[in-house]
């Protein structure tokens, strides 16, 4: 059937607005919230023109409802929904009152270790941890100990990007880590797969725990050659006001909102398009993922109809893109407000890895059939 030119003309210019907005943009780096909000606005406008048999699209209560709450009740660990907003806000008045003694164990266990052991900790424990405590939760113990570590910005940046993408592998083993793992378990729960609580872990976690551990390697190897007792490595001290960790918490809360919009909004797009495409290619097309709610693009991907190798495919291509940007995970997002990363410094180390990784995984998946 296809779109109209017009309106695929329409999402084609939010896709590249929020894919180089940030990077050509002053002002809208620095209001990258507010920005991904009025895009959000925007896809939803347009999928209200687009007209396709059993797909609701454009304004309407449910996804109003859903934007509003889905900060609030995103997560639900032993039945009970916890949301992002709360656990941003919460762990940072809790770090905003006690910093001090963190930061002091952090500094100390630090000084105890060698940086190579405090950087794999960071990347392949919080990688391995985030499956079952969730990647936000992983997200907020990152930045703090990064924060607390004596290190040269570009060091922390690298370390942060490289850390976000174990936390973003680690969190799809189980539906505890973050909403796509419990999205594909839900599309997946009736035959033939009859999908439970290990299902993704059984399926991914030959591709996944390998990666983590990867990844904290390639950690150590970023930091091993800083020295720590050189004198122009300083800890960055605690410098948040109260005002401050609030403003963070509702920065996720409209950062939510606007990818819940945006996943919304591209619906037609996803739907249309998508289902028609060869799962190898389509591991490559969702790179879109660096900037698309990864939530919604396995919820139109992923279906009992499809073979093993295709949802493996599927979910490891989402999953390695969402580190790419920082729109592309919600650790990325919570990582790169509290440390204050921009678009270009995230760009810089998690496009080529993203890359490289997905290549790597594309050929382990497609091509040699593990």
């Amino acid at each position: 059937m296809g779109l109209e030119p017009g309106i695929l003309a329409g999402f084609l210019v939010i896709f590249l607005a929020v894919l180089l907005g940030p990077f050509k943009i002053k002002i809208i780096e620095e209001n990258l919230e507010v920005f991904l909000f009025v895009c959000g606005i925007a896809a939803m406008t347009i999928a209200g023109f687009v007209e396709l048999p059993g797909l609701e699209t454009g304004w309407r209560m449910e996804i109003i409802e859903e934007a509003l709450t889905s900060p609030l009740s995103s997560l639900h660990i032993a039945g009970i929904p916890i949301g992002i907003f709360q656990i941003v806000l919460v762990v940072g008045l809790i770090i905003y009152k006690w910093h001090e003694p963190i930061h002091k164990a952090i500094r100390k266990m630090a000084s105890a270790l060698s940086l190579k052991v405090m950087a794999f900790i960071l990347v392949a424990v919080l990688g391995l941890l985030s499956s079952v405590m969730s990647a936000i939760l992983a997200a907020i113990i990152l930045v703090e100990m990064v924060n607390a570590l004596p290190l040269s910005r570009k060091s922390k940046v690298d370390l942060t990007v490289i850390a976000c993408f174990s936390i973003g592998l680690g969190a799809a083993l189980t539906p505890l880590g973050e909403p796509l793992s419990t999205i594909a378990i839900s599309k997946l729960s009736g035959a033939p797969y009859h999908a439970d609580f290990m299902f993704l872990f059984n399926m991914l976690g030959l591709y996944i725990l390998p990666g983590i551990l990867v990844f904290g390697l390639i950690g150590m190897f970023f930091l091993g050659k800083v020295d720590m007792n050189d004198p122009g490595m300083k800890a960055e001290e605690y410098n948040e006001t109260l005002k401050d960790v609030i403003m963070r918490a509702v920065k996720v809360y409209l950062f939510i909102m606007a990818l819940t919009f945006l996943g919304d909004g591209f619906k037609p797009i996803i739907f249309e398009y998508f289902a028609q495409i060869p799962a190898t290619v389509l591991y490559w097309v969702n790179m879109v993922s660096a900037i698309l709610d990864n939530a919604t693009l396995a919820a139109a991907q992923i279906g009992p109809n499809l073979t093993e190798p295709q949802i493996k495919g599927i979910l490891m291509g989402l999953l390695i893109a969402g580190g790419m940007l920082i729109p592309g995970n919600i650790p990325n997002i919570i990582s790169a407000g509290k440390l204050g990363i921009t678009s270009k410094e995230w760009a810089r180390l998690g496009v080529p890895m993203g890359l490289v990784t997905m290549a790597i995984y594309f050929v382990i998946i497609f091509v040699f059939k593990i």
